[in-house]
């Protein structure tokens, strides 16, 4: 393939993280945006009612029952012309850490604000991490739908609050059972919609003129004043919006609509196609670059997820392509261990859907059978590239909540213990075993309370393996380093343990920073040290 034909391939691709605070509509435009994408033909509902259609980014069982996004998603389909790679995060800042690796792998976010709570304490979290990356954000502002605040007022706490200078697309008509419509400013044309049963069906609408008189008979005369009064305010503010001050991160896009009725979702779903970045070069672990549109593969692994078929027990790598064309027996070299691996079976994915895969460009996630080669945060490369082509790490969060946990029957020992080593792999929980030799009894670290519960759910709906899980007060978990000797002989205070994680390297866990700092007094000659990231 010439350069030229694979530098047309990248520019067809769109890569994009959504993230929100929980409850703010995330999984909702998600469905919204497959709907309209012609993805699937009707909407699934977020609601608990057992007669609604079950969503498809929310493809574990859990997920379904509890209403909440546990674990980030892959969704790939064509619109205008375009891949999309639609990358579904969790909202619950318990599973912050999969957010955060996910994010590694966008090319660009979307994030939902609720328009009756505007900006709320995830959200600036999430809002963070966009910044430090220099993601090109959108700002969707959603549940128009619902009695929410003055849009001006939301406006100005995104400035306030998160630094955003804000630039509207579009211009809400009324809010709550007022809501009618958007205002599209680069047309200068007002959308009017119609509500659908449940919005599981694309919203009729109606293009005018903002200045059309039927308007007055839709909305009482106080919310068309306000209405026409925020549109002179918008166009007398400045200058048209422009695309590269989004990517260089001096302005973001601010979308008003409703994902449940489907007010203004095809509206956002052009424009973000429109303006989103193609793929871009990715920074190397050794301060070079590689280009997308470069002839050789490269890709890195930022998530493995285990089970998305039950009855195969499969493990499945998600591989970000960085540059080049990825065809089907493609051998590639993993930069951590240095052996070469035929990329044999490959799959697109979306959600717990996927079906085999021959080709892919820089920009696509692509899902790769896991016999057990394959870790977070693994470089793959083509082997004729060089062996400096590494990208950065993938740092672990610091765990927060630790619990010991074990087998209730013996009989089921071996499937209790392939359960923790996968659920490891995955970066669900951190895995930590005895200092000491002994019974294995393994420790479980992790960032939210609510992984816990995740981990024991799935040992037995998954591996068929009933536990017991029992909470530990410690709060705090750093890297211990000296020699052999002098870690077994180390003094802990009582309520403190030492403990060894995945790669053996010792870890102790503390109640308190008073206990760090008593541990630090009693061990002069050793290092503590925090984990990679935090959340």
């Amino acid at each position: 393939m010439t350069n030229c034909a694979l530098g047309a391939e990248v520019a067809r691709r769109r890569t994009f993280a959504i993230i929100s605070h929980p409850d703010a509509g995330k999984t909702t435009l998600t469905e919204k945006l497959l709907l309209y994408g012609g993805a699937i033909h009707v909407a699934g509902q977020v609601s608990a009612r057992k007669r609604q259609r079950e969503v498809t980014s929310d493809w574990m069982t859990l997920e379904r029952e509890r209403g909440i996004s546990i674990t980030s998603t892959v969704l790939q389909f064509p619109y205008a012309g375009c891949v999309i790679n639609l990358l579904d995060t969790p909202g619950h800042q318990d599973f912050g850490e999969d957010t955060y690796r996910t994010l590694l792998a966008a090319d660009s976010a979307v994030m939902l604000i609720d328009a009756a709570k505007g900006v709320e304490p995830q959200t600036k979290k999430l809002f963070a991490i966009c910044r430090e990356r220099a993601i090109p954000l959108f700002t969707f502002i959603n549940k128009l739908d619902r009695p929410s605040r003055d849009p001006l007022d939301l406006l100005d706490e995104l400035e306030r609050v998160l630094g955003i200078r804000a630039y509207p697309v579009n211009w809400p008509l009324g809010n709550g059972e007022r809501f009618r419509g958007v205002y599209d400013r680069a047309s200068r044309r007002l959308h009017l919609f119609e509500r659908s049963a449940h919005g599981a069906t694309r919203a009729a609408v109606e293009v005018t003129d903002a200045r059309d008189e039927r308007l007055r008979a839709l909305v009482d005369d106080s919310t068309y004043a306000q209405f026409r009064d925020a549109l002179d305010l918008l166009e007398g503010a400045g200058a048209p919006f422009d695309p590269q001050t989004m990517l260089r991160g001096e302005v973001r896009p601010v979308f008003l609509a409703s994902a449940v009725t489907n007010f203004g979702v095809a509206l956002f779903l052009d424009d973000f196609v429109r303006m989103a970045p193609a793929p871009g070069p990715q920074r190397l672990r050794g301060g070079g670059i590689v280009r997308p549109d470069g002839e050789l593969f490269t890709g890195f692994v930022f998530k493995i997820q285990a089970n998305m078929d039950p009855r195969h027990r499969d493990r499945v790598a998600f591989v970000r392509i960085c540059s080049g064309r990825f065809a089907r027996d493609l051998t590639v070299r993993n930069a951590r261990s240095g052996s070469t691996v035929r990329l044999s079976r490959a799959m697109r994915l979306f959600a717990d859907t996927r079906e085999s895969l021959e080709t892919a460009y820089a920009g696509d996630v692509v899902g790769l059978a896991n016999p057990g080669v394959f870790a977070i945060g693994d470089t793959l490369c083509d082997t004729a590239a060089g062996a400096e082509v590494a990208f950065p790490k993938i740092p672990a969060f610091a765990p927060e909540h630790f619990a010991t946990i074990r087998s209730a029957d013996t009989a089921t020992y071996k499937a209790f213990a392939k359960g923790i080593a996968q659920l490891s792999e995955e970066g669900a929980v951190q895995v930590f075993e005895p200092w000491q030799p002994g019974a294995y009894e393994p420790v479980l670290g992790v960032v939210g309370e609510l992984q816990l519960e995740v981990a024991k759910y799935r040992l037995e709906s998954e591996y068929g393996v009933r536990t017991f899980v029992s909470k530990l007060p410690y709060t705090l978990a750093m890297h211990v380093a000296s020699d052999g000797r002098a870690i077994a002989s180390m003094e802990v205070p009582s309520n403190a343990r030492l403990v060894r994680d995945g790669e053996g390297k010792a870890v102790a866990l503390f109640e308190s920073e008073w206990s760090l700092r008593l541990a630090r007094e009693w061990n002069p000659s050793m290092s503590f040290a925090a984990f990679g990231a935090a959340a």
